[in-house]
């Protein structure tokens, strides 16, 4: 079944195009990266998803169903972590937790969602004394609540460091394996490559390309340096990153590991890294950044 789908839709404000004429299909089981600079149209897709803006024209389905006419059914299957979430400053985390459980009158436990964003240690103070990045981890086991068939998370790195980044990596692997679509919407492509199956990229509210980055690379002909910084790396996990089927490089530079191989192995890389214990800081590709892509397909007359 398709989870999302987009059919011609444009959204006007006005004068000003927000989106136009977006045709998108978002399958269930996969994780999405939706990518393009700030002001691109990604937050106003979502509105129309959720029903929360209607188009100028156009269709939105969602989970098989309409989106203007079943949006409360839709959001009864939906977790949202929104961009810019904001806490209720009055409110314990756990309180937070409770009434999202309270409002899709699920039967999660609280206790258990905080612990699994690293929070249960401060579920009885006061949200309003969160760090920006709490705040966005809070909001994520929000979203979490009754094991929702739709994942939709806009900019959930903000705020985060390495460590609650590496975290929000593992949750939305483990959303997938359970079965959840996740559509993850950015502007930063090192932060999704590691998990996400296929990609869009937004730019002036239109659809530029939609692939796997493997396949968006390889159409501008980048396949680029995978450099990833890191604490703790051994001889030993460096060895095991050079055993890996489809390494064909590997450099290091005190605790940053430079890895020549295909995108789709780069998964395959951090986990590894993970699994023998190193501390994986930050990564990223080194030739062919998010501008350069969009560089490439508007300027260069690339196609999908």
């Amino acid at each position: 079944m398709t989870a999302i789908r987009l059919d011609g839709v444009t959204k006007r404000y006005g004068d000003v195009t927000a989106v136009n004429d977006l045709s998108l299909d978002v399958e269930e089981g996969e994780v999405f990266g939706f990518l393009g600079p700030n002001g691109a149209g990604k937050s106003t897709t979502i509105d129309l998803v959720l029903d929360f803006v209607r188009p100028t024209s156009g269709a939105v389905t969602v989970l098989g169903r309409d989106a203007r006419a079943e949006s409360v059914a839709i959001r009864d299957r939906t977790g949202v972590l929104p961009e810019g979430f904001s806490v209720y400053h009055r409110l314990t985390g756990r309180q937070h937790l409770e009434f999202a459980i309270e409002a899709k009158d699920a039967d999660d436990d609280p206790d258990g969602l905080l612990d699994r964003v690293s929070l249960l240690d401060a579920a009885d103070r006061k949200a309003g004394g969160y760090s920006k990045g709490m705040a966005q981890r809070l909001g994520l086991a929000m979203a979490l609540v009754g094991d929702p068939d739709l994942l939709i998370l806009d900019e959930p790195s903000s705020g985060l460091d390495p460590n609650g980044a590496l975290a929000m990596r593992e949750i939305i692997r483990e959303e997938r394996v359970r079965g959840a679509t996740v559509f993850f919407s950015s502007h930063l492509l090192g932060q999704v490559e590691a998990v996400c199956d296929r990609v869009g990229i937004l730019r002036d509210g239109e659809l530029v390309a939609e692939d796997s980055i493997d396949g968006l690379r390889r159409n501008v002909g980048s396949d680029g340096t995978f450099r990833i910084r890191t604490t703790s790396l051994s001889p030993a996990a460096v060895q095991q990153i050079r055993d890996i089927d489809g390494v064909t490089g590997v450099e290091r530079d005190g605790d940053v590991l430079f890895v020549n191989c295909e995108t789709g192995d780069k998964t395959t890389v951090i986990t590894t890294l993970e699994a023998a214990g190193v501390t994986v800081e930050d990564f990223g590709t080194e030739e062919a950044s998010l501008e350069d892509l969009f560089m490439a397909y508007t300027q260069d007359g690339v196609v999908r």
